[in-house]
């Protein structure tokens, strides 16, 4: 037992063991195995390597359409509250893919993207976050890094803390940058790095969407289910992740970090082992 711990209340505590569950045991493949009828193993081994490139490709435009509006727009009053309204409308966008196939996937993806956004930040905002702050609204994208459900991966480098330190300094760099000069246009090297970094990992989960999409029970489903599925799991991040972020303004990182490695140990959930330095720049 370790004493950091107790000074979390009873509450907080809590909030952050569900948060735990969720950013180091994401269900996204799970929910796609459901829905397609398919195991688990096989979904995310399903899009064609000839396909890969678009995807790769369609992933980086959709995450520098995300950087914009979260530099731009997020910082006014939301026009929808409603975490079901963003549901409806990523199932509307997602019955374009489902209806004709992967052509649509260059539009279709920024669309369910920025709706996916609008609903982080919403969420970013319940939990206390000022969107007018870059760092913050750099934290709403940096959600799309998490969870990519990927079997295969190393636990040490896609457990949360690891993939925050991997993405700290393109972070730091990023809401610096524009802290100075203000969102000048995406052409900016330190944005299209961060882009870059955090589209390799979202690109996973993209694939698998693709692949989820391209089994026929959901192709005629039209893609509705799969985008809500889509949906429903960055907003599972996001609530997870920004309960991580108000824990550590109330409580201080080391402190939350060592709860956290905590609740992994035992539960059995992931590694423990990948302690970020304290002298990383904040991600």
């Amino acid at each position: 037992m370790t004493i950091l711990k107790l000074d979390i209340a009873n509450d907080d505590r809590l909030a952050l063991e569900q948060a735990v569950a969720i950013l180091e045991q994401p269900n996204w493949i799970t929910r796609l195995a459901g829905l397609a009828g398919k195991p688990v193993e096989i979904i995310g081994n399903l899009t064609p390597k000839a396909i890969s490139g678009l995807v790769a490709r369609t992933s980086q435009k959709a995450l520098m359409v995300a950087l914009r509006l979260a530099m731009t727009t997020m910082t006014a009053k939301p026009l929808w509250r409603s975490e079901l309204l963003h549901k409806v409308a990523a199932a509307s966008s997602g019955a374009l893919g489902g209806a004709f196939g992967l052509a649509t996937l260059p539009v279709e993806l920024p669309v369910s993207t920025t709706l996916i956004l609008r609903s982080i930040a919403e969420i970013a905002r319940q939990e206390g976050e000022d969107l007018s702050d870059p760092e913050a609204a750099l934290s709403c994208v940096q959600v799309f890094a998490l969870g990519s459900g990927k079997e295969d991966a190393n636990p040490a480098e896609s457990s949360y803390f690891a993939v925050r330190a991997a993405l700290a300094q393109s972070m730091a760099e990023a809401a610096r940058f524009i802290t100075e000069h203000g969102f000048v246009g995406q052409g900016a090297p330190v944005l299209i790095r961060l882009a870059s970094e955090i589209a390799t990992r979202f690109g996973i989960a993209v694939s698998q969407k693709v692949a989820a999409q391209a089994v026929p029970v959901i192709g005629a489903l039209g893609g509705a289910a799969v985008n809500t599925a889509f949906m429903d799991h960055y907003q599972d991040l996001a609530r997870a992740h920004f309960t991580v972020r108000r824990l550590e303004r109330t409580y201080g990182r080391a402190v939350v970090r060592e709860a956290y490695d905590d609740i992994q140990d035992r539960a059995g959930i992931g590694p423990a082992s990948d302690k970020e330095p304290a002298s990383l720049p904040r991600p």
